[in-house]
């Protein structure tokens, strides 16, 4: 019986900290460049897995292959197009302010009910929904905003 008090505060705090991982928030390594300039890669980040999404938040997505680290560009219902390098959301041009390298042009898509369009930051290298596709809100696990590592860039990406 001592073991089992002994043992209680243990369980308790190994329960919180699984609920919270699962529901709350957990970290997240970056790997690969597709999201330079904004994160080198290597970096840990929080997601955050509850809350509201917003334009240009860095998202964590699930694919069937693997998991993405992109920006959100665009919300179900919007229409997104490149044109000779500049975005475009329903018609009007946005200040693309994350890209990194020449944007090519896409044609335009029109996202459903449950789809969202995401890209990164480094247009050259990064696979997004420019060629997945837009991806469904059950894919989205949430956002990623704060760097824990490197100590360097501890802190807030910040949103321009």
């Amino acid at each position: 019986m001592k073991i089992v008090k002994e043992i209680y505060p243990y369980v308790i705090i190994l329960i919180v900290v699984l609920l919270v991982r699962t529901f709350i928030v957990t970290p997240i390594k970056v790997n690969g460049s597709s999201m330079y300039n904004t994160l080198e890669g290597n970096e840990i980040m929080l997601l955050w897995k509850l809350g509201k999404i917003e334009r240009f938040d860095i998202v964590v997505a699930k694919t069937p292959d693997e998991t993405l680290i992109k920006r959100i560009y665009a919300f179900p219902g919007e229409t997104i197009e490149c044109k000779d390098g500049d975005i475009f959301i329903n018609n009007e041009k946005i200040d693309d302010k994350y890209a990194f390298g020449k944007t090519d042009d896409f044609a335009k898509v029109t996202l459903k009910e449950d789809e969202y369009f995401i890209m990164g930051d480094n247009r050259l290298v990064s696979l997004d929904s420019r060629k997945i596709g837009p991806v469904k809100r059950e894919t989205i696990e949430g956002s990623a905003n704060f760097i824990l590592f490197p100590f360097s860039k501890f802190g807030t990406v910040k949103k321009s």
